[in-house]
């Protein structure tokens, strides 16, 4: 092997640990957001934002999305709109005034 080669052997292993420091960190935080005192809103909104930083960085650096312009742009903007949708649904349901019983 080249030294060339080596070198981004080694810079990719260094990049894949950052990367899977950064989930723990992050799988730490979630945890942590477990227990503060905030309504269910606010900690799901948390849960799922950093579920949603946690998901690109499998995403872009597991999965080599990162280098994919054209697939990363659609995966975002799909995550951001299931990320809408999903914190609107728990708001439509609490401001439903229609009370069935």
């Amino acid at each position: 092997m080249s030294s060339d080669s080596e070198h981004s052997i080694e810079h990719h292993i260094q990049t894949y640990i950052r990367v899977f420091i950064a989930l723990g960190i992050l799988t730490i935080i979630t945890v942590a957001v477990s227990y503060l005192e905030v309504s269910f809103i606010e900690a799901f909104f948390l849960a799922i934002t950093i579920a949603t930083i946690k998901g690109s960085l499998v995403l872009g650096f597991f999965m080599h999305l990162i280098s994919e312009r054209a697939a990363i742009i659609w995966i975002l903007v799909a995550t951001a709109v299931a990320f809408f949708i999903l914190m609107f649904i728990p708001l439509i349901s609490l401001t439903d005034g229609t009370e069935i019983y």
